[in-house]
């Protein structure tokens, strides 16, 4: 059963950066991409970022571009996402996800097909 588990969520300042971790178990990961995506209130989940099971192939939504990094610890089964620069609107509800299909590229939300509970990433002006 495939696991996903968020954490390193909270309140920060504009400008600030922050960490966020998930713990993956459930199957052999470094045959699955993983990546991340988000809802905040009153909008539909999206895309934030992805990166291919190696670890070298990594996409991004154009709002996040140059300020996020999203990298993978396949050993440890555990995937980063490194938030730079934080705006009030990237307040959300962050998760982690991974596709069904092995070695498959993900670059939108519907390729994903499993997702964790979510941690809160709250951006104040």
């Amino acid at each position: 059963q495939v696991q996903l588990v968020e954490s390193g969520g909270g309140l920060v300042q504009a400008g600030d950066s922050l960490r966020l971790s998930c713990a993956a178990s459930g199957r052999t990961f470094s045959r699955y991409s993983l990546g991340w995506l988000r809802q905040a209130p009153g909008k539909e989940r999206e895309f934030v970022a992805s990166v291919g099971w190696t670890g070298s192939t990594t996409y991004y939504s154009d709002s996040v571009k140059g300020r996020f990094t999203i990298f993978r610890d396949n050993a440890k089964n555990t995937v980063y996402l490194q938030m730079n620069t934080l705006k009030p609107e990237d307040t959300a509800v962050y998760y982690c996800a991974t596709p069904d299909r092995a070695f498959s590229l993900v670059r939108s939300t519907e390729g994903f097909d499993y997702w964790g509970q979510g941690t809160q990433v709250t951006v104040s002006s």
